[in-house]
């Protein structure tokens, strides 16, 4: 039971945020892609296994970036009692792991087409080299962005089997989206991620936090905007559009309190509620 429990912590299943903020690309790639007209078993087995594998990846992610970061984090108050920093697992044990992990995602991705499998599989030096970025660069949070929204390109691969310039706008608006929310995240660190030399957009932008919000926002939701165009979605996708852009501008940025670490924290886990909307706007617009 210690060890269920000391794995259920290295893996973070009982802090949902994580595999969401990485399933929720994957379903917005597929639901745009998707002909409702066909049979809807087909759209909720394919939810599913994209789900399974955010579950699995993110998990894996979570438990590499423990290993990489294991002496960063003894250093920082909010992750000192991780379980590779404070020595309740080894760093071998870890990495069996995270392999085992892998190789039950990879049992998920075989399910789906040839182009699917190639472009996943060739994203995954991108998804285990991010803990390290915030070594180099101060845009670590774009390159999480980047790897993390790689599932709405696969999504949109799964039933298309290609790549054109619909999924591509939405994949940049989604990374904004993603460097907007991670930098919120961020800002819980940001006195110990000084101390100890760690770098972020959270640090970089801390004199003019809404200014660049507003910025990373403000770009997902052109890109909204110009995937409803495109797609020639109806009146109801804009309705929502506007709900969206409400939590993102009155709810996320007028309320942050950078220096309020639980403020940071709920409006980051808020994103959550963003991508269920987002999805559901997907939805209604092709209705």
């Amino acid at each position: 039971m210690d060890q269920i429990k000391i794995f259920i912590e290295l893996t973070r299943l009982k802090k949902p945020i994580g595999y969401m903020l990485l399933f929720w690309p994957c379903a917005w790639g597929l639901t745009t892609a998707y002909d409702f007209s066909r049979d809807i078993n087909f759209f909720l087995f394919y939810l599913i296994l994209f789900f399974a594998g955010s579950v699995l990846m993110r998990s894996a992610g979570c438990i590499v970036n423990d290993i990489v970061d294991r002496k960063f984090d003894r250093k920082v108050s909010r992750t000192k009692d991780r379980p590779i920093a404070s020595g309740k697992i080894s760093v071998k044990k870890a990495i069996f792991y995270s392999i085992s992990l892998c190789t039950l995602a990879l049992i998920v991705l075989v399910q789906f087409n040839h182009l699917t499998i190639l472009l996943a599989i060739g994203s995954m030096p991108l998804a285990f080299s991010y803990p390290l970025m915030k070594r180099f660069t101060y845009w670590p949070q774009l390159f999480l962005g980047i790897t993390f929204n790689y599932g709405l390109i696969l999504g949109w691969t799964s039933i298309e089997s290609n790549i054109d310039i619909i999924p591509i706008i939405f994949y940049l608006g989604a990374i904004f989206w993603t460097l907007g929310f991670d930098t919120i995240y961020g800002f819980q660190d940001l006195k110990d991620d000084e101390i100890i030399g760690l770098k972020s957009t959270s640090i970089k932008f801390k004199s003019k936090p809404q200014l660049f919000l507003i910025l990373c926002y403000t770009i997902f939701i052109i890109c909204l905007f110009l995937l409803g165009l495109l797609m020639q979605f109806n009146k109801f996708y804009y309705l929502v559009l506007a709900i969206i852009g409400y939590q993102l501008y009155f709810i996320q940025i007028h309320k942050l309190k950078i220096d309020d670490e639980k403020n940071c924290l709920k409006i980051f886990k808020s994103n959550n509620f963003l991508g269920l909307l987002v999805f559901i706007s997907l939805i209604v617009g092709k209705l």
